[in-house]
């Protein structure tokens, strides 16, 4: 990094660290067993979304007016071993200018509509301190240099993601949902983690400008870069929940919602779509993986608009309309539309957020369109519903079955094992100890009606 790209480097890196800092100083006063006041909360966490904003115009409106076409702020590396290197770069560009500004603008609006809709929430200050979290992850992602850097935010997304689902954790739905969730994120991150191996193995470095040069055209040769692009097609399908991993999405809705417009309508399912654009170039070396793209997203998007059509609550309606519309933006990387994809991102975040945070007022506005559209007749694709074959409507209402399928091939045996694996740990501690384990407790009898005459129980 030259000393002229040193004030720009300064203002890109801290859109994610100003939130960090936020997360970290909450965490901090929570961890002390104090309850800081809600507005001593707000003021923390939204002054830092404000100076990220603010980080965020400044390093967008540089990159303009200096007209740039690539920033690289590289400190230079972090661990070093032989040719392989860890590097804490950002890369500023068209793409990464574009999300950093969403995602600022994004998660400071939300952030100021969740002051007043969790107002005297018992969770007040854990759903604040999430939301640090996920925004200091989410300008990792999008500013990445590197494929290890966008790691790091990725699992720290995917973190707030769970315990956002299971924030209401009095009741059971949310915490299984959140697992699920958590089970999902699990199985298809090892696709990024598989492909920062290899990268590092085959070139030495996860930079992405490792994969734009004449190095990775020398190194990179059809079958790894066909492998790579499946590894991160993997992980992009289990972020955006993607055929056959979409049950995860509608289930996710259980969490407050200001966290589902942000996370499941705007910025969080956004990343996979964002992933395989900044591996573009990757995927130009490997036509299988685009094919498999292209199919992905077509698949996805027939299930996803066959299902939400007959969906009776709003925010399930809702979450299966964002997944059509995830599925037509993968179909569009792989079919190598990425300009009309970056578009449709930015177009369709702004839209579900609104709708998402509207949810609770779907009632009404579905009686308010009944009313006005009394006597009407009714739209072309209302009308084209009758003709479809009974089968697939029954289908669409089962959701194609795709839950029970994810829950007896994944959820159910990964908690059996760790169900297994408790009692294993648990054996072992006791023995270790010495200490003879005290018996399982029955569950408690169910009491028995009270007389009505004596009032004795």
């Amino acid at each position: 990094m030259t000393p002229a790209e040193l004030p720009e480097g300064w203002f890109a890196a801290a859109v994610p660290l100003c939130p960090l800092v936020a997360f970290a100083g909450l965490g901090a006063v929570m961890l002390l067993h104090r309850t800081p006041s809600e507005r001593w909360v707000a003021r923390w966490v939204l002054g830092s979304l404000w100076l990220a904003l603010g980080c965020a115009a400044v390093t967008a409106v540089r990159y303009v007016s200096r007209s740039w076409t690539v920033l690289e702020v590289n400190p230079g590396p972090l661990l070093a071993h032989g040719l392989a290197s860890l590097e804490p770069s950002l890369r500023i560009d068209g793409l990464s200018v574009t999300m950093m500004l969403l995602t600022s603008t994004l998660t400071l609006l939300l952030g100021r509509f969740s002051v007043t809709y969790l107002h005297r929430e018992p969770g007040f200050a854990r759903f604040f301190l999430l939301l640090a979290l996920f925004a200091s992850g989410m300008s990792w992602v999008v500013e990445s240099g590197s494929l290890a850097i966008l790691f790091v935010g990725w699992e720290w997304v995917g973190l707030a993601s769970v315990l956002l689902i299971g924030f209401f954790q009095e009741r059971a739905s949310p915490v299984d949902a959140g697992l699920v969730a958590l089970g999902t994120y699990r199985f298809c991150d090892l696709g990024l983690v598989v492909a920062v191996a290899l990268l590092h193995h085959l070139l030495g470095t996860t930079q992405w400008s490792s994969l734009f040069g004449a190095r990775a055209a020398l190194f990179l040769g059809p079958g790894p870069a066909t492998v790579l692009s499946l590894c991160l097609l993997l992980a992009a399908m289990g972020k955006s929940a993607q055929l056959p991993f979409s049950p995860w999405l509608p289930r996710a809705m259980e969490g407050p919602t200001p966290s589902s417009a942000l996370f499941y309508g705007a910025l969080s399912v956004h990343a996979g779509p964002y992933l395989l654009l900044r591996a573009a170039p990757l995927l130009a070396q490997a036509p299988l993986a685009r094919g498999a793209l292209v199919v992905v997203g077509l698949l996805t998007a027939l299930h996803a608009t066959l299902v939400w059509r007959v969906q009776t609550d709003a925010k399930g309606a809702l979450a299966y309309g964002v997944l059509t519309h995830l599925g037509l933006m993968f179909a569009e990387v792989g079919l190598g539309l990425h300009t009309l994809a970056l578009v449709h991102l930015v177009a369709h975040v702004c839209l579900r957020s609104l709708q998402l945070l509207r949810a609770p007022s779907a009632l009404r506005d579905a009686q308010a369109r009944r009313s006005a559209l009394r006597g009407a007749p009714a739209p072309a694709i209302a009308r084209a519903h009758g003709h479809l074959p009974s089968r697939l409507y029954r289908l669409a209402l089962e959701r194609f079955a795709l839950d029970v399928l994810l829950q007896r091939g994944g959820t159910h045996p990964l908690s059996r094992l760790g169900r297994w694996l408790d009692a294993l740990e648990r054996r072992w501690a006791t023995t270790v100890e010495g200490v003879t384990p005290s018996p399982t407790l029955p569950h408690p009898a169910e009491p028995a009606p009270s007389n009505p005459s004596t009032g004795a129980a």
